[in-house]
């Protein structure tokens, strides 16, 4: 049954995310809210934005939706149709709720950000301090941290840089069409696996959520794309991945134990990862602003060596899928296949990193 729950939970998302990208599309033509073409961009014509506002509303609601029914049916009682084995989670889903609302609340907090960034650019340092402010109400206010055993002071640190980090990374994967939702799309899949199997019910709804939303939204944003979710969702995306990241468990299954699992986030997000880190360095080492978009991210190098925009973002997308798939299994094996996952992982990044370097110049 809490399969079937979490199905229903997926489909909901995905329904609501699809017609609410319709209606955004046409709602951004009507309020202004357009990406133009920069030369940051692949995309040649004017296209709508406003699909991050579709991506939220299918999280955002499903999720109040659920927190308000938690609360009346614990204190009233369940519904005779609710079934037992979800019914004796009210409780848990209450206690939650606190939790689920201020992680909520920094996700709409990053949405309006975005939404003014959308419409009229900020600065990256105004961008960054208001990132900064969220990710220090998550580990601050809502104590979600990674790497407890290190102590407070370390695993504040750590938590905050990646919280910052993955929201911008997924922000500085939206270069291309369909690709920062897509990748984004194949983690949660990768996450939602490692909840379903540690019986993190909170957290496995929110992936569920996720997931169906961005899924939703890929109906109208594979490529060609017929409108782009903006700041205002792919900061809301990488904040919710990066979050929830924390808080899926990895590491009481198998002989890996705690060495192993914790390094699981970082296998499943290598390839943006990776692409913000390089890109970040590329422009660093040219004495450009590492906030400054261009096109020197991996998806712009496979164009210019030749691939359309859908084989681009399929390439990426079976890169990330491949350190996904090792990623879901890291927590389950010994010390030798845990070495071959890392293995794998490294050969994917380098060979993304050689397909970045080459210049196209080579003979047949």
């Amino acid at each position: 049954m809490i399969e079937l729950a979490a199905a229903a939970a997926t489909a909901v998302a995905f329904v609501l995310a699809v017609l609410a990208t319709f209606m955004m599309r046409n709602l951004a033509f009507a309020t202004g809210f357009i990406a133009f073409p920069r030369d940051d961009r692949h995309s040649r014509s004017p296209k709508p934005l406003l699909g991050g506002v579709a991506i939220l509303l299918a999280v955002l609601l499903p999720s109040l939706l659920a927190l308000a029914l938690a609360a009346i049916w614990l204190r009233q009682g369940p519904p005779s149709w609710l079934p037992g084995s979800l019914a004796v989670h009210l409780s848990g889903v209450v206690a939650k709720t606190p939790m689920a609302l201020g992680i909520l609340a920094g996700a709409v907090a990053l949405h309006v950000l975005g939404l003014m960034d959308d419409r009229r650019r900020l600065g990256p340092w105004v961008k960054l301090a208001v990132q900064v402010g969220v990710a220090g109400l998550v580990v601050f206010v809502l104590r979600i941290r990674l790497l407890e055993m290190w102590g407070q002071p370390l695993s504040s640190l750590a938590s905050l840089l990646w919280i910052v980090i993955i929201t911008n990374a997924f922000n500085f994967l939206d270069n291309m069409d369909g690709l920062s939702a897509g990748v984004a799309a194949i983690c949660a899949a990768a996450m939602l696996a490692a909840a379903a199997a540690s019986g993190q019910l909170f957290v496995g709804a929110l992936l569920c959520l996720l997931l169906g939303a961005l899924l939703g939204f890929l109906v109208h944003n594979f490529p060609p794309a017929g409108i782009f979710m903006g700041d205002a969702g792919s900061l809301v995306v990488g904040y919710l991945l990066a979050v929830l990241s924390i808080l899926t468990t990895y590491y009481h299954h198998g002989p890996g134990g705690l060495a192993f699992g914790i390094l699981t986030p970082v296998v499943v997000l290598a390839v943006p990862l990776y692409d913000t880190l390089s890109v970040i360095v590329l422009r660093l080492r040219q004495r450009l602003s590492p906030f400054v978009g261009d096109t020197r991210h991996f998806s712009h190098r496979l164009l210019r060596r030749g691939m359309s925009p859908r084989k681009a973002v399929l390439t990426i997308y079976l890169a990330a899928a491949a350190t996904a798939i090792g990623a879901t299994v890291l927590p389950y094996v010994d010390a030798l296949r845990a070495c071959l996952i890392f293995a794998q992982t490294l050969m994917i990044v380098l060979m993304i990193a050689l397909l970045e370097s080459a210049d196209g110049r080579g003979k047949p």
